[in-house]
């Protein structure tokens, strides 16, 4: 009896054994993706309706929000602060709403003051000419052509605001965008873009005529006009 048992603990050490050695898979599992916030979400009311904003490309940093901000410019003002990509509509006692924005890429920048002329629900989308000669393929959307018709692939997303100097159109536009990745970044060639969400909350809050004041960064200062 005491052989048989001595060998059947054996016969169980040795199962234990081959059971506690093997490997345990590791799974891969995708994080979940991150939560939408209310302001962000699908807009299915619009002209063309709007997904959610892409979060997983969209930092944090640059998400909308009321903020304290002390400025000598009036309240209804635009100050676009280029070197920290962030754009104010500025309120009376020492608030703002704070946007992020992509800027112009070097050679395309731009800075001074203006005014916001007027704005436009989806607009359509004509490059200037000299665009159109450094990139021939946007030919077909020329001025002459008509421009590109509004839309989700349009460039100047669901609204833009369209800045005058001195009673001339500047060519610069503050516009909507799809593209979450570029808010933050210099990418465009001069105009400020903002999520698409964030450019109908701005267009449903300023007024034709705005003052909008561009400040450089140290490497635009030749640009003041």
């Amino acid at each position: 009896m005491l052989r048989r048992t001595f060998l059947l603990g054996l016969g169980t050490m040795a199962v234990s054994g081959c059971v506690s050695t093997q490997p345990v898979p590791v799974l891969n599992v995708a994080p979940p993706p991150p939560a939408v916030p209310p302001m962000y979400q699908a807009l299915p009311n619009e002209e063309f309706p709007l997904p959610a904003v892409d979060m997983a490309r969209f930092d944090p940093a640059f998400w909308r929000m009321e903020v304290d901000y002390v400025t000598d410019e009036k309240p209804g003002t635009l100050i676009v602060d280029t070197p920290n990509r962030y754009l104010y509509h500025v309120h009376a006692g020492g608030r703002a709403t704070r946007y992020g924005i992509g800027v112009g890429r070097d050679g395309f920048a731009w800075a001074g003051r203006a005014k916001v002329a007027y704005k436009r629900k989806w607009p359509r989308w004509t490059p200037p000419d000299e665009m159109v000669a450094r990139q021939p393929e946007l030919e077909p959307y020329s001025i002459a052509n008509g421009g590109m018709a509004p839309g989700l692939k349009n460039p100047l997303g669901a609204r833009a605001l369209y800045i005058h100097k001195d009673g001339k159109d500047t060519i610069y536009r503050i516009h909507g965008s799809m593209e979450a990745w570029t808010i933050g970044k210099s990418v465009s060639s001069g105009c400020i873009r903002l999520i698409n969400h964030d450019i109908i909350h701005l267009y449903d809050h300023v007024r034709d005529g705005s003052t909008l004041v561009v400040i450089p960064d140290d490497s635009m200062r030749h640009l003041l006009v």
